[in-house]
């Protein structure tokens, strides 16, 4: 097992599920982990439930100004970020239809999904650029493929299609200083918000520690399952 020692990793949305998981695995291979959390009370009782270097910060994706202050925090107490997971995302509406919209759920779904994700990627892409081998991941869903997409779930599916196009923006910006972008999806996995079913969130959670660990010479710009491409 190839262990990562001295290299910090951010995920948003980490005090539970998926993210809380990542971070888990993440630990176990040596990374100082960061738990963006909106409620720090919450992320604090997440990270010491983990081994290894983890703490909580407090990163609400969707106020306009948390992104950049953490950032601040980020540079001031660590001097670099290795890795970012833009993890944070809601409303999973799979009974709604795009033509009986509810507009609030959309707007919100957007903020969190995108717009937040975005105002990360942005503020944290200095610091992923100054050590030259950053690795970006967006969490995104098989539901956001144009390829595969249907009826249900609109304010989600649009949302994660937007993130997996930002991706692709983000990747070919960021290409040849080091950074790889890639958006992962991680299956359907028995969370909150995936409800039970789905499989164990251990397996969903290794395929986005595949893409915060790729070699300098892996993949960026890509849509990934278990290491496997996605089609857009």
């Amino acid at each position: 097992m190839i262990t990562h020692p001295n290299k910090v990793a951010l995920i948003t949305g980490a005090n539970r599920g998926i993210g809380l998981e990542t971070g888990r695995q993440l630990a176990k291979l040596g990374f100082t982990v960061l738990l963006g959390v909106r409620d720090l009370a919450k992320g604090e009782a997440a990270a010491k439930g983990l081994d290894g270097h983890v703490e909580a910060i407090a990163l609400d994706v969707a106020a306009p100004d948390a992104a950049a202050r953490a950032a601040d925090e980020v540079e001031r107490r660590f001097g670099r970020l290795d890795v970012l997971i833009n993890n944070a995302a809601i409303h999973y509406d799979t009974g709604s239809r795009a033509l009986r919209p509810d507009w609030t759920v959309i707007r919100e779904a957007f903020e969190t999904n995108v717009f937040g994700a975005w105002r990360v990627a942005a503020a944290f892409a200095p610091l992923l650029k100054a050590g030259g081998h950053g690795r970006l991941v967006n969490v995104s869903s098989e539901g956001g493929s144009l390829a595969s997409m249907g009826a249900g779930a609109p304010a989600y599916s649009t949302s994660k299609a937007t993130l997996n196009a930002l991706t692709c923006v983000l990747a070919a910006e960021l290409r040849g200083s080091g950074v790889l972008v890639n958006a992962i999806c991680p299956g359907w996995v028995a969370t909150d918000m995936g409800g039970p079913g789905g499989r164990p969130v251990a397996q969903g959670a290794a395929s986005i520690v595949w893409a915060a660990t790729l070699p300098d010479d892996g993949s960026t710009g890509g849509f990934f399952r278990d290491g496997k491409r996605l089609p857009w």
